[in-house]
């Protein structure tokens, strides 16, 4: 039975883990790394095992929350050296996942779909996770690097979609006679200028998740109220306080919890590579933007002074 990048295949008499690999077109390591403990040499006659197939993750398709949840789920089947674990809830409820890859000490946590419409960033963080597994599993390298070594050097953690209840909104998700699509195009109504739902940023109830944190909040909060964005909107409404939004202060406390060498946010306007906090330089903070800059030809700029507050 074919499921997403995986079939459930019943063994028959003559099979073996290499002729398996090569009728279904997948590694022999990948087949032994879905199943934990078997024989390869000695396979069971009825036997119910998992065999790796193509891709999981379709960069040509959309995601809204629940192909990403499916796909973290066929993720971590395929690969059950991934670690997921929900680090909260949305507005709507909807589970804020997080997945682990590496056992290493270097801490590093990457995230994605802050902004409702730039969703493609989750795309984005989910190949390359699932790029990773694959490397780590077939003892080859990512970009250059020896997956395995990066492995046991350093623990990956990404949050691939900050804002579920956002992205479910601009991806048609949420059924338009749903009480939150409703609320959510009443506060559109008030920002004609903003298309809706494509042109929306902000979680459910219309705060920015990327204006709620503390440093600086109070600033953010005189910058976009003199921009006419003091009440819920589509984009830039800081909201009532910092952390106020349950997206913002599951990632606030999870990354409390942790020390991250590097932190990354993902977004997708501007084509720049934004690396300080004011006049603050962090270690390395300026090489490491300068090499992201040298990968991807964005450019490396410091932050605008009206952009520069209560975002992570």
């Amino acid at each position: 039975m074919e499921k997403n990048g995986y079939f459930l295949y019943t063994i028959q008499t003559g099979d073996t883990i290499y002729k398996l690999s090569n009728e279904f077109e997948t590694s022999v390591q990948r087949i032994i790394t879905a199943n934990s403990g078997i024989n390869i040499y000695n396979l069971n006659v009825g036997e119910n095992i998992i065999i790796p197939v193509g891709n999981v993750v379709d960069t040509n398709e959309y995601y809204d929350s629940q192909k990403m949840y499916d796909n973290i789920d066929s993720l971590r089947i395929i690969y059950p050296f991934i670690q997921v674990e929900e680090i909260g809830k949305s507005e709507r409820e909807k589970p804020i996942k997080c997945i682990k890859i590496g056992t290493g000490n270097k801490e590093v946590f990457y995230n994605a779909s802050f902004h409702a419409n730039e969703l493609i960033t989750t795309n984005v963080l989910m190949k390359f996770i699932e790029d990773y597994a694959r490397a780590f599993t077939d003892n080859t390298t990512i970009y250059g690097l020896n997956a395995k070594n990066l492995y046991y050097s350093a623990s990956l953690y990404i949050v691939p979609m900050v804002n579920p209840d956002g992205v479910d909104l601009v991806t048609g998700s949420i059924p338009i006679v749903d009480n939150a699509y409703i609320n959510a195009q009443k506060i559109a109504e008030s920002f004609p200028n903003i298309p809706f739902p494509q042109g929306w940023k902000a979680n459910i109830t219309g705060v920015d998740l990327n204006l709620q944190f503390p440093a600086g909040w109070e600033q953010a909060k005189q910058i976009k109220n003199a921009q006419g964005f003091n009440k819920p909107a589509p984009r830039d409404f800081v909201g009532y306080g910092p952390l106020t939004a349950k997206e913002a202060l599951a990632i606030y406390n999870f990354t409390l919890r942790h020390n991250f060498r590097l932190v990354i946010a993902y977004h997708t306007q501007g084509k720049v590579i934004y690396w300080q906090f004011l006049d603050y330089n962090p270690p390395m903070a300026e090489e490491i933007g300068r090499r992201f800059a040298n990968i991807s030809g964005y450019t490396l700029a410091e932050v605008p002074y009206e952009s520069s507050f209560a975002r992570i």
